[in-house]
């Protein structure tokens, strides 16, 4: 267990998003004791603010998306799995556009930036969700589900009729260490045909071989090749770690997961939260499940948490 995290200092990059293929800067700064990661719209208007939370999570494509106070912002999943890869707990995410930017396709540019900016303790504790009962959401072969663990871990599986990956399965001990070497740096893929497709529909248009790997019909098109043999699983078990993140609060638990997908994950993260019977928190002032009456809560806590018991 831990105290909370924030950034040293603020940092930035400009990139063009994924799907809009518009140029975008990011910012991350620090952000106070129990605030949660916030986004911050900074084009040209008033500021408005939307925290990371399952609650603003809306339907779309290929991506994660959060919407409200005004504004939406997409393709969110590799900035908050950077964050929450090295435990940052409370930041600001300021945006001059309604994409993160994509940057090379994976969370490495962002973890880059967060060792440059310093990650800073703060005062309060961390607390964490540990899973005492599984819960799962199945949709058809695609399945996810979270188990009770000593430690946070996931467990990946995928399957593909390609001869570049075929099944995959990928075994993820979460630290700030392991997710800097062995997640962070892999990026998002798709299939040459369908990439092609969503071209067609005004989609993806800021894809390319310098942030996305390609797939052809029996290899891929990006000239410098795989960053891991098996870069395709690992890059699922980023976008995993991002969706989770909008739990608000980091998780003590197992999550397998097979053929699964933005759209199921977060379905599993709402089904936490319907299920308070099968989590207790930790690390607060006193531990308590979540259960208990709502006052028992009352402890110094972060964002998260009030957004937990407001669910």
């Amino acid at each position: 267990m831990r105290t909370q995290q924030t950034l040293a200092n603020a940092v930035s990059c400009t990139g063009v998003g994924l799907h809009s293929g518009q140029p975008v800067t990011l910012t991350l700064k620090p952000a106070p004791i129990s605030t949660g990661v916030v986004f911050i719209n900074r084009n040209g208007h008033n500021g408005a603010s939307l925290a990371a939370s399952i609650k603003h999570v809306v339907p779309t494509e290929l991506c994660t998306a959060i919407s409200g106070n005004g504004f939406q912002v997409k393709t969110i999943e590799h900035v908050l799995a950077a964050l929450a890869g090295l435990n940052v707990d409370n930041a600001y995410v300021e945006l001059n556009a309604g994409e993160a930017p994509a940057m090379d396709g994976s969370a490495a540019h962002f973890v880059r930036l967060i060792r440059s900016a310093g990650i800073a303790s703060q005062s309060r504790r961390q607390p964490y969700l540990k899973i005492t009962r599984p819960l799962e959401v199945v949709d058809g072969t695609r399945r996810v589900r979270i188990e009770p663990s000593l430690t946070a871990k996931i467990t990946y599986s995928i399957h593909y009729n390609h001869p570049l990956i075929q099944t995959q399965t990928y075994v993820y001990e979460h630290s700030a260490h392991a997710f800097e070497h062995e997640i962070a740096n892999a990026r998002t893929f798709g299939f040459l045909q369908e990439v092609e497709a969503l071209w067609a529909r005004g989609l993806g248009q800021g894809g390319n071989l310098e942030n996305t790997i390609v797939l052809s019909q029996d290899g891929i098109l990006n000239e410098s090749g795989l960053r891991f043999a098996n870069e395709f699983v690992r890059h699922k078990i980023l976008d995993l770690i991002g969706d989770f993140s909008l739990l608000g609060v980091p998780v003590i638990g197992h999550l397998i997961a097979e053929r699964s997908g933005h759209a199921i994950h977060t379905r599993l993260v709402q089904q936490i939260l319907s299920h308070p019977d099968s989590w207790v928190l930790l690390n607060t002032d006193e531990t308590v499940t979540a259960s208990e009456p709502r006052s028992a809560m009352a402890a110094p806590r972060s964002a998260s948490l009030v957004a937990l018991q407001a669910s």
